[in-house]
């Protein structure tokens, strides 16, 4: 299950997913780009360098000597440099400029979407049984306060002690509760899990 039942929270899945496929696809051209670019700009002709269009008369405007004599050395150097060698060197910073923006990225995207989706999985699972409906309760009970005391909120004169009792004493109204509550916040649809009617837990 890659993507939640609640339409709000499958929206903002989908609009992530959507834009981490844009980010690669826009860094891989880029990274294409480049490499054919520096390529070309390395070697414009089969007989001609950079520097054979640089005569030692060439002078920039603006620059000065000392400027203009390491930009020479550069484009001396550039032209004077092996071809498979520097189409190998530019081949290694094309795939930096790929590597390095899609990584970071990848590295905050990828491990929440492949924790939620075994949440989502674990959760499913659980609420097709009577006790796993308990188990997902407790989590739910095990919630930052606040949010217990929402799931409280929502049911009359229910308050975070009573659910705890209520969860104690197994009691099916306040069990139901927290169990949907943990669904819901995983985006799943609350009750039982719609793959299957829920059943009792198999003995041994």
């Amino acid at each position: 299950m890659w993507y939640a039942q609640n339409p709000g929270r499958r929206t903002r899945q989908l609009a992530g997913d959507a834009a981490v496929l844009l980010w690669t696809a826009l860094w891989t051209a880029a990274a294409l780009v480049a490499y054919r670019l520096a390529v070309l700009l390395s070697h414009p002709g089969p007989d001609s360098g950079v520097a054979s269009s640089w005569s030692p008369a060439t002078r920039l405007p603006v620059v000065g000597d000392d400027v203009d004599a390491a930009l020479r050395s550069v484009v001396g150097f550039v032209d004077a440099v092996d071809p498979v060698t520097l189409r190998a060197t530019l081949a290694v910073a094309a795939a930096s400029l790929f590597l390095l923006p899609i990584g970071l990225v990848l590295a905050v995207w990828l491990p929440r979407r492949v924790r939620w989706v075994r949440q989502a999985a674990a959760a499913r699972e659980l609420a097709a049984f009577a006790n796993g409906r308990e188990l997902l309760a407790l989590r739910a009970l095990l919630r930052p306060l606040d949010e217990v005391a929402a799931t409280a909120a929502a049911l009359p004169d229910a308050t975070p002690g009573s659910l705890a009792e209520g969860w104690r004493t197994a009691d099916p109204r306040t069990l139901d509760a927290l169990a949907d509550a943990e669904l819901e916040r995983l985006g799943l649809a609350p009750g039982p899990d719609p793959l299957g009617p829920l059943v009792a837990e198999p003995a041994g």
